[in-house]
């Protein structure tokens, strides 16, 4: 039970650290202090993040064997990804947030929900194969938010994104199989939507962006039989 006491001790440090970052925040904010607020609010949410890593391991450490399926269903609950194909045939994964801008830092948080979601959607299915085909991150804000605060498009978390959706539906995302477009858009509540889609349909995707429905496009749990395969 070493582990369990030691990432108990970690994990109630860095709540008291926490607690103290989020009191310089709120001084900083009552005194109109707003850059150096931000900068403050950056590294809460860093330490949540870390936080967040700690305590999922803890229910592993007590040595239950449903720790592993209950944590992974936990952050199925708190994080419902959403994914599955179009009528068009071209597979889409929604995820309930806005991908932070990140130039370095660790993404396992990010990958902590969106392999296990990635490997139980496809667990059993026959194989999807885009062998040519465009990566589309939709980046959707909502609406009561300016508009000059939306972030650039680059980022390690849609690297990462790309990668994991590369193992299940890409032969590889390099240039030769994959071109990458990003676009940013509004709606009524904050979003990261990806399509994988073959290369010769970009154009109607294109053409159907902006009438994508506030709640994101229909998706079906296998891939429609068409006419047109990129298998």
């Amino acid at each position: 039970m070493k582990r369990f006491e030691q990432t108990l001790e970690r994990i109630d440090r860095m709540l008291a650290h926490m607690t103290n970052r989020v009191d310089l925040i709120r001084s900083l904010y009552e005194n109109g202090s707003m850059e150096p607020c931000y900068v403050q609010t950056l590294r809460l949410e860093e330490n949540a993040e870390r936080l967040t890593l700690q305590a999922r391991s803890l229910p592993v450490y007590t040595g239950s064997r449903s720790a592993p399926d209950d944590v992974e269903q936990t952050i199925h609950d708190v994080i419902p990804v959403e994914m599955g194909f179009t009528e068009e045939g071209w597979f889409c994964l929604r995820i309930p947030m806005l991908l932070p801008k990140k130039e370095s830092g660790s993404v396992n948080w990010l990958r902590g929900f969106l392999l296990p979601a990635l490997s139980k959607f496809f667990n059993g299915k026959e194989p999807v194969l885009y062998t040519t085909c465009v990566i589309i991150f939709r980046h959707v804000y909502a609406r009561d938010y300016p508009e000059r605060r939306w972030r650039d498009h680059d980022n390690i978390e849609t690297k990462l994104v790309t990668d994991a959706v590369a193992l299940y539906v890409m032969p590889d995302d390099g240039p030769k199989y994959c071109c990458h477009y990003a676009c940013s858009d509004s709606g009524s509540s904050e979003r990261t939507e990806v399509y994988v889609l073959p290369r010769e349909d970009f154009p109607q995707w294109l053409a159907q962006q902006k009438s994508i429905p506030e709640g994101g496009v229909l998706l079906h749990e296998n891939r429609p039989i068409s006419p047109k395969k990129d298998m």
